[in-house]
């Protein structure tokens, strides 16, 4: 299961917005949604510059996507505080 390697991310826009995605590499599609080219979110073009503030390990792509989904549904408010719970993690 060497592929099974997927992960969560949330970004934050330069108006305060929050951008979830999944993805097998944070820092390429980080960089690609910072470029704002045609592998870029259309929601992220012209909403920078963007920041990580999240990323959570999650395992296969059927996880990542249930996860996605779940965080998703999450009010602005549950997102945050998911992000600080995260920040106050040592390591």
């Amino acid at each position: 299961m060497s592929g099974d390697n997927w992960q969560l991310y949330i970004l934050r826009c330069a108006g305060g917005e929050l951008y979830t995605g999944i993805t097998k590499d944070v820092t390429r599609r980080l960089q690609e949604h910072q470029s704002g080219g045609p592998k870029a979110a259309k929601y992220l073009r012209g909403r920078g510059p963007l920041q990580l503030v999240y990323r959570e390990e999650i395992g296969s792509h059927g996880d990542a996507l249930r996860r996605e989904m779940a965080v998703k549904k999450l009010s602005k408010r549950a997102k945050l505080s998911l992000i600080a719970k995260s920040a106050a993690m040592p390591g």
